[in-house]
């Protein structure tokens, strides 16, 4: 069967690096290495060759129905195990039976961020997510307070997962180059289970306020809420958002609260 052709309108760059495809898919080994994994977006399979051979299950979610054919053709031993759809439209809970698995990808850069946040809304499922995304991108989630990158993916993801940024990849080792560098990442579920405030308002309070990063606490917050005077004495409401540890944000989100009640 002929090969597939890169779909701009799907955000295609197809790998063609075997050695840096090696490296990706060996991302998965640590530390559930007995957990099932499922990759999304494999187009010809130049990760899931290496994956396959691991001893563990393997299943593939691939939206284009051109190298849905492919895969099926090429790698028989997935069997029943190669799913045509929209991973962001999936029932994650049914992919493995309700069974923990391990998310990688070479994820297209256009959708990313809404992939880390559909793991974020299944991450008792998820307990590690690897893959190639958008160098910028991987940089942002990984960042910490004080840093001009840190922003919502930051504080979102990091309060539930370990971010690794592991290593670069150059666009020459892509059909067709992208016009962005890309980077490997390593997200590893931490000891969080509850965040010990309430979670929907802590995620408005960490959008609305780096949606106005440049302003204070204290102009963002409000919003959200109409406080009483003595609510804007906090020193925090001088700083920035930026500046915040998760931690700070849990307590802010916390003390927020009490305002709405």
């Amino acid at each position: 069967m002929k090969q597939v052709r890169p779909k701009k309108n799907l955000g295609q760059h197809f790998l063609t690096d075997l050695n840096i495809a090696k490296r990706i898919a060996d991302t998965v080994d640590e530390p559930n290495a007995e957990l099932p994994v499922l990759e999304v977006g494999p187009g010809m399979g130049v990760m899931t060759q290496y994956l396959v051979e691991k001893p563990r299950p393997l299943k593939v979610v691939e939206i284009d129905r051109e190298s849905v054919a492919y895969l099926r053709e090429n790698f028989p031993r997935l069997n029943n195990n190669i799913i045509g759809g929209d991973f962001l439209r999936m029932d994650l809970n049914e992919v493995f039976d309700g069974q923990r698995f391990v998310l990688t990808g070479n994820y297209p850069y256009d959708i990313s961020s809404q992939i880390f946040f559909k793991m974020l809304d299944n991450k008792d499922l998820i307990p590690c997510c690897t893959g190639m995304i958008q160098h910028e991108v991987a940089v942002r989630m990984a960042a910490k307070p004080g840093n001009k990158q840190y922003g919502i993916l930051s504080v979102l993801i990091q309060a539930w997962y370990d971010v690794e940024y592991l290593f670069m990849v150059e666009p020459s080792v892509f059909n067709p180059p992208p016009k962005v560098q890309s980077a490997v990442i390593r997200m590893t579920r931490n000891a969080v289970t509850d965040l010990g405030c309430d979670e929907k308002l802590f995620k408005r309070i960490v959008k609305a306020t780096f949606n106005q990063r440049r302003k204070m606490l204290r102009v963002s917050l409000r919003q959200i809420c109409n406080p009483r005077p003595e609510f804007f004495d906090d020193p925090m409401m001088t700083r920035r958002p930026e500046q915040l540890s998760i931690s700070e944000f849990i307590a802010l989100t916390n003390k927020v609260a009490t305002e709405l009640t």
